[in-house]
C-alpha cells in the first residue's frame, strides 16, 4: 500500500513538474493525466489512492516555487531554467555600430586624420569619406578582434581614381586607426 502511494506520489509530482515546465501552452498538464495511467487520478486530487492522509503535490508545488514577475532563472518555463529552450538570440539592428553622421568638428578632425595618413583618401570629398568611415566603423563593431579582416574591408572601402584596388594593407591599418581615434567607438 505504501509502496503504491509513494509510486503515486512521485508519479503526480512529476507530472506536475512537467505540465508547470511545459511552454506550449493552457492543457498541456492535462495530457499526462489523461493518458490512462493509474496515476492521472493522482494528479488532479489529493486522495487519490483513497488515503486522505497524503498531501497532494499539487497543493504544494505552486507554494513552494513563486513565479516572480521577472523571470528570473529557476523558475519552471523562464529561460533561464534548466528545462525551458533559450529563446533565440535576436540579431542585431542592421545599423550597429555605425556612428550618426558627425558634427563639422568631428568631421574635420577625421579629414585631418585622414589626409595625415594620404591625401587622396579624401580626395577632396569629405562627405564620401565620411560615409565610408562610418560604413568601415560598422564592420569594426562587427568584426572587433579579425584585425585582417577589417584591413581588407577598408582597403576595399577607401579607394580614389588613382587606387581603385584601395591604399595598400599598411594605410588601410592606419585608416583604421584613425578612425578608431576619431569616430568609431573603441572595440569591444
Amino acid at each position: 500500500m505504501r509502496t503504491r502511494l509513494l509510486a503515486a506520489t512521485l508519479t503526480a509530482f512529476a507530472a506536475v513538474s512537467l505540465a508547470a515546465c511545459s511552454s506550449s501552452g493552457p492543457g498541456s498538464g492535462t495530457s499526462t493525466a489523461a493518458a490512462g495511467s493509474p496515476t492521472s487520478a493522482a494528479a488532479g486530487t489529493p486522495s487519490a489512492s483513497g488515503s486522505g492522509t497524503v498531501a497532494s503535490p499539487t497543493a504544494s508545488a505552486p507554494a513552494s516555487t513563486p513565479a516572480p514577475a521577472d523571470g528570473s532563472p529557476g523558475v519552471p518555463g523562464s529561460p533561464g531554467s534548466p528545462g525551458a529552450t533559450a529563446p533565440a538570440k535576436p540579431a542585431p539592428p542592421t545599423d550597429a555600430g555605425m556612428p550618426g553622421k558627425p558634427g563639422a568638428d568631428l568631421t574635420g578632425k577625421l579629414v585631418a586624420a585622414l589626409d595625415a595618413i594620404d591625401p587622396a583618401i579624401v580626395g577632396g570629398k569629405p562627405d564620401q569619406a565620411v560615409d565610408r568611415a562610418r560604413t568601415q566603423c560598422q564592420s569594426m563593431y562587427q568584426f572587433p578582434k579579425d584585425k585582417a579582416k577589417l584591413v581588407d574591408l577598408a582597403n576595399q572601402r577607401f579607394t580614389s581614381p588613382d587606387h581603385p584596388q584601395g591604399f595598400g594593407p599598411d594605410k588601410a591599418a592606419k585608416i583604421n586607426d584613425a578612425l578608431h581615434a576619431t569616430l568609431c567607438p573603441p572595440p569591444a
